[in-house]
């Protein structure tokens, strides 16, 4: 089986800075995989460990993917291997096109049986492009799965819907995305730190793999701002008499008119 997992590399948020206008600095912030690809690609590789095959990553984004420390993390991770699809006009893509790309790039990649997305990027968290692209693959697609489990040609996932969990029997190929509650990401040991330098690495750029013409936005950001810093009220309330739950209630009314 050919388990393709879709990540994208995002600045690391504790290096993220406010500025005094509220405006957010990521000029000295490292870059790594997002938290929920993570969890996408550990799920690919279980799926690998216990059928058998190749797990392939696949990212698209600007000049950070040229970071050889980035994609060396990602690989160590359980990947096989590694396509990058890397241009300026990835820096501001939203998730439409996004998604466009990464289908480009999988028809390019060749066969596959499964692609794996996690429930959103770790900056902007849209959750829309493994929706997206599943319908521009013309693949069965599933989001919010929880847990996979391969029988021959098909997979059982299991997903929460409410306070009930729904199981599925899909044909391959498909599409899913993955919650973070699917498992816990392993932590590259050393001797999966030096494999990472021996696996491929295979660099497009848009016009290798026919996706030059990029629709146009969605969308369009305006501004990205802190919230504005509020002292804090410091109202303390102690205990569990009626006096004390009125007195709360009397400072939540207050707040609120």
């Amino acid at each position: 089986m050919r388990v393709i997992t879709c990540c994208k590399a995002v600045p690391e948020a504790q290096d993220i800075v406010v500025t005094k206008d509220r405006q957010i600095s990521i000029e000295k912030a490292e870059w790594k995989f997002g938290q929920y690809d993570l969890n996408a690609v550990e799920a690919g590789k279980q799926i690998v460990e216990a059928v058998g095959g190749q797990l392939s990553g696949l990212c698209a984004g600007g000049k950070i993917l040229d970071n050889s420390k980035l994609r060396k993390d990602i690989l160590s991770r359980g990947l096989d291997d590694l396509y990058v699809v890397m241009d300026e006009k990835m820096e501001q893509a939203d998730t439409y096109q996004s998604a466009k790309v990464l289908e480009a790039a999988i028809q390019k990649m060749g066969d596959f049986d499964l692609v794996l997305c996690g429930a959103g990027s770790s900056d902007l968290y849209a959750q829309q492009v493994g929706n997206q692209l599943g319908e521009l693959l013309g693949l069965p697609v599933v989001n919010a799965v929880n847990k996979i489990t391969p029988e021959g040609d098909k997979i059982i996932v299991e997903r929460t819907v409410e306070n009930a969990i729904q199981v599925l029997e899909i044909s391959l190929p498909a599409v899913f995305s993955v919650t973070s509650e699917i498992n816990v990401p392993r932590i590259a040991g050393m001797k999966d730190i030096i494999a990472a330098n021996k696996k491929s690495v295979s660099k497009f750029t848009l016009s290798e793999i026919n996706a030059d013409n990029l629709p146009n936005s969605s969308s369009e950001i305006l501004s990205t701002m802190a919230p504005e810093q509020v002292d804090r009220r410091l109202n303390i309330l102690e205990g569990e008499s009626d006096e004390v739950i009125d007195a709360f209630v009397k400072l939540l009314s207050a707040e609120l008119k």
